[in-house]
């Protein structure tokens, strides 16, 4: 194929042209989630580029979670990545069912601990007390999303287990069944790290890869801490909208 002109103009970006277009045609539709790219020698070949530049290219594809790489097969599409709207109203199942898509949650487990001092503040009670830790494991569209850690004050939710086990998993109608019908996010922390083993196995990852990550704090419409839920997303799978309210 002819050299594009654009590249011998501007060597040093030429890994960012090739990806910036593969994203391009990823998101029109040229690429269907599953379906290969070319190979590193077929955009080198395109592009008039070595294919070390190609490979940037590609590997930058894949830590913005749009493709995966597999040793000796190929770069794949991962999916469309779903907006996980931050604001005031911050809830799994409603961002993904706004979107048409079914979102599920599965209790990995229930554990009473002595609070940690950064969830003591967090939750305004005293570092003597005890919380819930609630691990879950969040799916939408059959494919897993997420792994949230909630923190509960066990003096405000003495009987939170179980209450949770007959309200089919959802946290939010565990709220309602203790006369909590609204709450709202008071702060949002967004960062990323590597995954750890857990997470790598439960998200479907490789060792190595990135998880997006949230640590949030929800109130009673008065201010009055409820909940810390500290989240780890799987990055090929969503990306975070932070909302104006």
């Amino acid at each position: 194929m002819a050299v594009h002109s654009a590249e011998k103009k501007a060597p040093l970006t030429a890994w960012k042209r090739i990806a910036d277009d593969l994203a391009a045609e990823i998101a029109g539709g040229s690429y269907e989630p599953g379906k290969g790219l070319p190979t590193a020698l077929d955009l080198a070949a395109r592009y008039g580029v070595h294919r070390h530049t190609a490979r940037h290219a590609l590997r930058h594809l894949k830590d913005q979670g749009l493709i995966s790489v597999e040793q000796g097969r190929g770069s794949f599409v991962t999916g469309r990545r779903f907006p996980y709207r931050i604001g005031r109203s911050v809830s799994f199942r409603q961002n993904f069912n706004a979107a048409g898509i079914e979102a599920t949650g599965r209790i990995l487990s229930v554990h009473c601990i002595t609070v940690p001092m950064s969830i003591s503040e967090a939750l305004d009670v005293p570092t003597s007390d005890s919380v819930w830790r609630v691990e879950a494991l969040n799916s939408a569209g059959g494919k897993p999303i997420s792994i949230s850690i909630h923190y509960l004050a066990t003096s405000r939710f003495a009987d939170f287990p179980s209450v949770l086990r007959t309200h089919d998993t959802s946290i939010s109608e565990t709220f309602r069944h203790y006369g909590i019908k609204h709450y709202e996010r008071l702060s949002t922390s967004l960062s990323a790290r590597l995954a750890t083993q857990e997470e790598v196995a439960r998200l479907g990852l490789v060792y190595g890869d990135p998880v997006l990550t949230s640590e949030g704090i929800d109130s009673l419409p008065d201010g009055t801490p409820l909940q810390v839920v500290e989240s780890a997303f799987s990055p090929a799978r969503v990306h975070f909208v932070v909302e104006r309210d």
